[in-house]
């Protein structure tokens, strides 16, 4: 079961590669839009984790197909730890799917503007490294506190 967490490292490595080197040097708003993506895919890995460690606990007595219910599930079973995180992914489940509005490519203030019915809601480079930050938090928390139960089953 430690798959997920690979996962999510890969998906780390690759967005840290975004915001790093082809942020720096591309500024376009494609870059962000992957960058999303990286951090969509990265979050739903723990999130999945986190889904599967309810169930060995004997905390949910199975694994939901729709991402809705898995994210209530985590809501649900550890509470306030990774609520704020698990609110993020599905916004940004949103910002993926909407329409968005370019604006200063090619240079510092590169940034992806979107409507959803939450607002409107801009990334740019700063809120892109923001976000970078919490997802990497993110994963080094569920590793911790999923930690106990890795070791042991090795």
């Amino acid at each position: 079961m430690k798959v997920f967490l690979e996962e999510a490292r890969e998906e780390l490595k690759r967005a840290d590669h975004i915001i790093f080197v082809s942020l720096k040097y591309t500024r376009t708003v494609d870059v962000i839009k992957n960058l999303v993506e990286r951090l969509i895919n990265c979050i739903g890995s723990v999130i999945n984790r986190l889904v599967d460690h309810a169930i060995e606990a004997g905390l949910a007595s199975e694994k939901p197909a729709n991402v809705g219910l898995k994210c209530a599930l985590v809501r649900n079973v550890y509470g306030d730890r990774f609520s704020e995180m698990v609110a993020i992914y599905l916004h940004l489940r949103k910002v993926s799917r909407a329409e968005y509005r370019k604006s200063s490519e090619y240079r510092r203030h590169v940034a992806m503007t979107v409507s959803t019915d939450e607002g409107v809601f801009t990334i740019d480079i700063d809120k892109s490294k923001e976000l970078y930050l919490k997802a990497k938090q993110f994963v080094e928390d569920a590793e911790i506190f999923m930690g106990g139960e890795e070791e042991s089953g090795e």
